[in-house]
This record gives C-alpha cells, structure tokens and sequence, in this order.
C-alpha cells in the first residue's frame, strides 16, 4: 500500500506493507486523513511520544471504511463508515483501537470533513470539560484559536454554556473570523499588554479557564488573564517548550495550572476520554451543529506539500489528505 513515511531526506510517499489488526483494533480503509501540529514533529524526525523516526508512517487521525476487525472487538464491523485517532493515517491502510473510532454520521458527511473531527473533539472536550472542569456562566479563552482545535474549543466552550468566550490569534484576517466560530473577543497576543483587554473583557476579574496551545510565550500573561483560582490548561507548546513563570504570580492567582497529553494515556484512559466527549458532543456532531472549516485539501502524494503548507502557518481551520 502507498503511505507517507518519515525518511532522513524528509517525507516520502512510499509502498510500505499493509497492517493487520490486532485482537483489540479494526483495519480501516483510509479515505481522508486530517494534518495536525504534531505531524511536524514527527516530519523533523523527532519522536512524539511511542512515534517517530526514520520508516514511520505519518498521520494520527482519519476517515475511512472499516476492511476488517479483530476477534475481541463488538461494536465495530466491517463496512461502518467511521473516523478517529491512530497512529499512521496517512496512508491507504491503518489500524486502530476499537475505543478511539466513531461512526461518520449518516448525514452526508464527507470524508473529507470527518477526518477533521476526531482530534479536535477529543483534545478539547477533555480540556475544557474534563480537565477545565468548565461550569455554564465562566468566562473561557482559547490560545491559538484559529487551529483546528482552536476553533472546537470556541465552539465548545459555547455549547457547554460558557458566558464570554475569547479566542487568541496573531494574524489580524483569522481574528476577523473567530465570531463565526462563537468567539465573543478575538485578541492579538504580539501586542503589549494584551491580559489587560481580557480583564476589561471581564469587569477585571479575569477569565476562569484557559486552553492554551501556545504556552512558554504567553505563560506569564496568561497568569495576568486569569481570574484568582483559574484554571490554564496546557494543551499545546507552539510558543516554545520553555519559557520565563512568574510563579509568585501564579501563587498570588492560586491557579490550577494542569498539563494534558495524549502521549502518556493508557489505552483504556483514551477510550474513556472518547465515550466522554460522544456522550457529550456526538448530537451536536450528527446536526452539524460541531463542524471545522477546511483551509484546503491535498492528494497523498503531496504529503509533504500539505506539511509545508501547515509548517507556513497561514492556513484556518483544518488541512486534509485525500487518499
């Protein structure tokens, strides 16, 4: 099968053999594959997590037709129409946890747009409501929230009740757009001082739930946005891995400051982390209601043209594969 795969001189669309499920996995045929921010890490040749490294096939979420499952999964078959996260999705074939797929709903769902949905609802169900512990009435911002998983953050933070939602973006065209989303303040974090719009925002109490994406380079505003007994919750590191903390700040705010991966969870951990947002969020998926704009699509052979594309910066919403 054709699949794009890490090699020393970058990614490469290569014919690589066909997975097998094992006893707890299903076999999907992958129709459309969605790109993420740690596809490049593991582009560079870097690991993320059990991943990475010379001969691995790029990818972690898709949408496909399942081909075949193993002997100990009950509630997949073969023929469902499903999407979710895996390892090497961007390729013909994948195989992945019984747990971590859902059905496409029979709504004319196109492949293209499931493949958008599984991390994004995932990571920011679990942010926001699991490990955000988010209540109707808080004020929520989002860093970064002109990603994929920016824009579900927006979305469910909206759906969970939130009174005021705020959304982070450099760039002033992708601001212009977070209102479609359900943001009620877009704020450009380059300029100075940008915490203090949020505490006006907010009658200068500070907002109640961060989601950050972005982290070391905002860490010490984001402490300054937040209300005293806060909650930030580290999602993802796009400003740099480290960075300056003001900890007596962050004392004086007594935040809860909580860091989520999905690198160190337990099998079970991730599918309960599944059930949970389904539970949640999945009517609201099936209405169409939960939905990510696709900044633009590209043939798997160009894998490394929609990971440059991505590397760029420049795109809104999701970057899919068709395969």
């Amino acid at each position: 099968m054709k699949a794009a795969v890490v090699t020393e001189g970058g990614v490469e669309v290569r014919e690589v053999a066909k997975p097998q499920p094992g006893p707890d996995q299903v076999l999907v045929r992958v129709r459309a594959a969605g790109l993420n921010r740690a596809d490049l890490q593991v582009a560079s040749g870097r690991a993320h997590g059990r991943i990475g490294g010379p001969g691995t096939v790029m990818g972690l979420e898709l949408a496909g037709e399942v081909e075949a499952v193993g002997s100990n999964v009950r509630n997949v078959k073969a023929g469902d129409r499903v999407m979710g996260s895996s390892s090497g999705c961007y390729a013909e074939y994948a195989v992945a946890d019984w747990g971590r797929v859902s059905p496409v709903p029979a709504n004319n769902m196109s492949w293209e747009q499931a493949a958008t949905l599984p991390i994004a609802l995932q990571t920011m169900h679990n942010a926001l409501v699991t490990a955000g512990r988010l209540k109707a009435g808080e004020a929520v911002m989002i860093q970064g929230a002109s990603s994929g998983v920016g824009l579900m953050g927006l979305q469910i933070a909206k759906l969970e009740g939130a009174r005021l939602v705020i959304g982070t973006s450099t760039n002033a065209g992708r601001r212009a757009r977070l209102a479609e989303f359900g943001a009620d303040l877009a704020v450009d974090t380059t300029e100075p001082n940008w915490s203090e719009k949020v505490q006006a925002a907010t009658d200068n109490k500070g907002v109640d739930l961060i989601v950050d994406q972005v982290s070391a380079s905002v860490a010490n505003e984001n402490m300054k946005a937040a209300s005293i007994l806060g909650r930030i919750v580290n999602v993802g590191r796009l400003g740099g891995f480290k960075g300056e903390f003001d900890f007596d700040l962050h004392a004086l705010k007594r935040l809860d400051y909580i860091g989520v991966t999905f690198r160190t969870r337990t099998v079970e951990e991730v599918r309960e982390i599944v059930r949970a947002m389904r539970a949640d969020l999945w009517s609201h998926v099936e209405s169409g209601k939960l939905a990510l704009p696709i900044d633009r699509t590209f043939p798997l052979d160009q894998a490394a043209a929609a990971l440059a594309h991505m590397r760029e910066n420049k795109h809104f919403g999701k970057i899919v594969l068709v395969v």
